[in-house]
């Protein structure tokens, strides 16, 4: 009776050994899971969106990013956007030519691994890839304010961007104040040493300048609300959360123009502050 015990929970060991070792060699598909979806041969050719051109950014590193571009009218800044990680750069390359942005510029990137671009995604780097990113708007129009936007992952990537590069503020959607923290909320079961991307928005948010926009559905299934709270507290002053109703997706675009209300008076001149009183 003994030996069978034995046998039962050394199985069990053995399946939850089994069962870790595959979360810990297949994390960044949970992690990244646009990177892997299925490619037709035609999503490699991409149409930007009305009012943008594409272009290929290079990374230190030499991977190849696709992008889409739109410079700034006189006197405007630059929405430097990030994704979601299973999203893609069109939709929000498209909307920040639109609506509230008027006269704003956009630049928009798919990471490293996603379709259009090489490599292999990881945290080290999609931070390189948008710090390429924010340099190739400083060579594009230089001197414009450049404003970090994210989603998600993308807000991650933003506000890492942000600890280390120049900016006028910070306009993040459904945020996480750490995938450290998340996937000990998700996973509970699984040991965080085996965590090789962490997002640790929570220490880099110190080291960022400018407001600190936030947005979040009240019925985001993916990231609690409370996660996004804690990031906005941890800006200090800085920090303004809007939770609202909406889920994980429904919310992007909600606070737009409330937003650009918050980022336009940083911007000195009155070009664009006419442009914002002209759009309805």
């Amino acid at each position: 009776m003994r030996l069978l015990l034995l046998s039962v929970l050394l199985g069990g060991l053995g399946l939850c050994a089994a069962i870790l070792g595959v979360l810990a060699v297949f994390q960044r598909h949970l992690i990244y899971p646009g990177a892997f979806f299925p490619r037709p041969a035609e999503a490699e050719a991409r149409l930007a969106p009305p009012g943008t051109t594409a272009l290929t950014l290079t990374t230190p590193d030499g991977e190849r990013l696709i992008g889409f571009w739109r410079p700034p009218a006189p006197g405007c800044g630059v929405v430097l956007s990030f994704h979601g990680n299973a999203s893609a750069p069109e939709p929000l390359a498209q909307r920040f030519t639109e609506g509230p942005w008027a006269g704003w510029g956009v630049l928009a990137i798919a990471y490293r691994g996603y379709p259009g671009s090489t490599g292999h995604p990881s945290e080290d780097g999609l931070v390189m890839d948008g710090l390429a990113a924010h340099a190739a708007v400083a060579d594009r129009a230089p001197g414009a304010p450049i404003l970090l936007h994210g989603h998600s992952l993308g807000a991650a990537v933003a506000v890492a961007v942000g600890a280390r590069a120049p900016h006028l503020g910070l306009y993040l959607e459904a945020p996480f104040d750490s995938l450290h923290h998340l996937v000990g909320l998700r996973y509970p079961f699984v040991p965080r040493l085996f965590l090789w991307d962490t997002y640790r928005s929570d220490l880099r948010i110190a080291d960022t300048t400018g407001p600190v926009f936030v947005v979040h559905g009240l019925q985001d299934g993916v990231i609690p609300v409370k996660l996004a709270r804690r990031l906005a507290t941890l800006a200090g002053p800085r920090g303004h959360l809007e939770a609202i109703p909406g889920n994980h997706v429904s919310i992007l675009g909600a606070r737009d123009a409330a937003a650009r209300a918050v980022f336009q008076p940083l911007i000195p001149g009155d070009a664009c502050h006419a442009m914002a009183a002209a759009t309805p």
